[in-house]
């Protein structure tokens, strides 16, 4: 059908990659910001947007991806997604945004597509060493841009290999504070004597050692990220002080009476289930509150193992650029059959020491040794592997469990038929 020409004009004049797209999926239009950045010529028209973008011959949403053009269908709102598109430079990440328009009697008949580059092309695809198109993986990922640009605080949740110190840097480089300081605080690596110190900074004399004047990281911070790594092992004696920071701005210097300020964006992560520690009466609950605004759970890898050949590539490609080392079909399906609770960094201590035990190009199973879980390797144990007390049996499912459900204790609560206040005595 012949596009109205003024609309191919406005089209034209927008600095953004945009195409139309009807029904049927099929291009109609593409502006001439799409075609300089995808390299696309004027055969384009008349392909459908997920042959030219993702080279499927079907749509997203049969492929394993969730398509924004469906929902804008269903809903009749705007709808968007990330989503991982070819471009002349290879796959990128791109967020999609579909429009929908309507015709005279209401029914939509055409989808506007706008593209924009993760972060406005700042971030280098691979984001920040973060790899991966499953679900899962891009769900996270399309959290961590729409909350990147914002000040809310951001608390990242997963297990521990995960990624929560990238995810926290893609947050910064995705923020407008990109060109001020990232500064991590690492809260289960400083003795409970020494945060406040490392945290507020001392005056000369504040103490004995105190030789000279120590700038705080909240001073260090200030415009950019501070990130607080492992909060949750923070003592009960430090997160009231580190609350007032939070809510005031302002803080003192060990030793010292000047009141000082520091405007910095928070992102905070643990491998704790804080929830379950504000109830047990570990982490202050007015503190919890005020860092998690905005949750972020990081899925550990096996929930996202069809990333597996993507991370391997990546991760063989930094520990080793010099060679062209690939796994065999046979070492692919062992990590395949392992559970990775070491998550990303376990995989690629893995790889580091296939690469040294490996003499050629090929990585063997045989290559694949130290597994986490078994001195021999292979999939992690489960509980039918082992005898254990049915209270630690009982404890181990309702965990597994409350991961399945994203931490919702309440959630998981009903679906076992009992009080929320049986499941935190359970979980304890």
């Amino acid at each position: 059908m012949p596009l109205p020409t003024e609309l191919l004009q406005l089209l034209d004049a927008l600095p953004e990659p945009r195409i139309v797209v009807d029904t049927a999926y099929r291009i109609l239009a593409a502006n001439a910001a799409y075609r300089r950045e995808f390299g696309q010529d004027p055969s384009v028209i008349g392909q459908t947007c997920y042959q030219v973008s993702h080279h499927f011959d079907r749509p997203c949403d049969q492929c394993g991806e969730s398509c924004p053009r469906q929902q804008a269908w269903e809903s009749g709102c705007p709808s968007r997604v990330i989503h991982c598109h070819h471009t002349p430079r290879g796959e990128e990440f791109v967020e999609v945004e579909l429009f929908p328009l309507r015709d005279a009697g209401g029914n939509t008949t055409l989808f506007v597509e706008t593209m924009r580059f993760l972060g406005g092309k700042c971030l280098p695809t691979p984001v920040l060493g973060m790899v991966g198109r499953s679900p899962s993986f891009l769900q996270m990922l399309e959290l961590l841009e729409r909350a990147g640009p914002s000040n809310t605080p951001i608390l990242l949740l997963g297990e521990s290999g995960t990624g929560k110190e990238l995810a926290a840097q893609a947050l910064h480089q995705l923020s407008p504070r990109r060109d001020r300081p990232f500064v991590p605080v690492d809260c289960s690596g400083l003795p409970e004597t020494l945060f406040e110190s490392e945290l507020f900074g001392h005056e000369k004399g504040a103490f004995t050692g105190a030789t000279q004047r120590k700038t705080g990281l909240a001073e260090v911070a200030d415009g950019g990220t501070l990130f607080l790594d492992e909060i949750g092992d923070l003592p009960l004696t430090q997160q009231v002080k580190l609350l007032r920071l939070l809510e005031t701005g302002t803080y003192r210097r060990v030793g010292g009476v000047e009141t000082l300020r520091s405007d910095f964006r928070l992102v905070a992560a643990t491998h704790r289930d804080l929830r379950c520690m504000v109830e047990e009466g570990t982490f202050r609950r007015d503190l919890y509150y005020r860092i998690s605004a905005f949750p972020v759970r990081l899925p550990p890898l096996r929930e996202r193992r069809e990333d597996l050949p993507l991370l391997v590539a990546h991760l063989l490609e930094r520990l080793a650029p010099q060679r062209s080392v690939r796994l065999s079909a046979a070492a692919m399906s062992r990590l395949r059959e392992h559970d990775f609770p070491g998550n990303v960094r376990e995989l690629r201590n893995l790889l580091e020491r296939a690469l040294l035990l490996a003499d050629g190009e090929l990585i063997e199973p045989w290559h694949l040794t130290g597994f986490a879980d078994s001195p021999s390797g292979g999939r992690a144990h489960t509980a039918d592997d082992e005898i254990v007390p049915l209270a630690e049996l009982e404890r181990r499912y309702l965990h597994r469990a409350l991961e399945r459900l994203g931490g919702d204790k309440k959630a998981l609560a009903t679906r076992l038929g009992i009080s929320e206040r049986t499941l935190y005595r359970k979980l304890r």
